[in-house]
């Protein structure tokens, strides 16, 4: 029998939303490694449903920043992964949603993994039409999961808005019977 190594699941503990960045280039072969890793995550039928836009110029930045309140992480941010649901390859909605959260989770996980930060924005879906024009998709074709900003974290920033990073009990949640 395996047993799960301390180190890897104070690792996953270990992450957390991250939302000021220092203003520093990430490489492309970091950014390839990250999506190379995400790849592998879980899909029904191993359909691969995503299509991911990967943002670092000012312009587009500025474009998408406009389609969330949060339009400061999307820009101070260095990459932000815009991802989408391929609906063509889509097979079955509720499968697909579950693989695309997967997919977020490996990408999340991936940054973690190379010392950098990030955080999830869902926010943006409730003007997820806009972003489809902004990368001119089809909206019969092409549906929003949320954008991912990335950079190097910004120590001094998030140690001054850290909060206490509470969750709930096992119990709370899980009911062993």
């Amino acid at each position: 029998m395996i047993y799960a190594s301390e180190d890897y699941l104070d690792f996953i503990k270990s992450r957390k939303s991250i939302r000021k960045f220092k203003d520093i280039k990430i490489e492309k072969k970091t950014v390839r490694n990250i999506l190379e890793c995400a790849r592998w995550a879980p899909s029904g039928l191993n359909n691969q449903p995503w299509k991911v836009f990967v943002v670092e110029y000012p312009t587009i930045k500025r474009l998408l920043s406009e389609c969330t309140k949060y339009s400061s992480i999307i820009e101070n941010a260095p990459v932000n992964f815009v991802i989408f649901l391929d609906l063509e390859k889509s097979y079955d909605r509720i499968k697909d949603l579950l693989g695309m959260g997967a997919f977020l989770q490996t990408i999340l996980l991936s940054i973690h993994a190379f010392g950098l930060g990030a955080v999830w924005l869902g926010e943006i879906l409730n003007k997820k039409e806009a972003v489809n024009d902004l990368f001119k998709l089809d909206r019969e074709k092409f549906e929003l999961m949320g954008v991912i900003a990335m950079g190097e974290i910004d120590d001094i920033e998030e140690n001054e808005n850290s909060e206490n990073r509470i969750r709930n009990p096992v119990e709370y949640f899980a009911e062993f019977i």
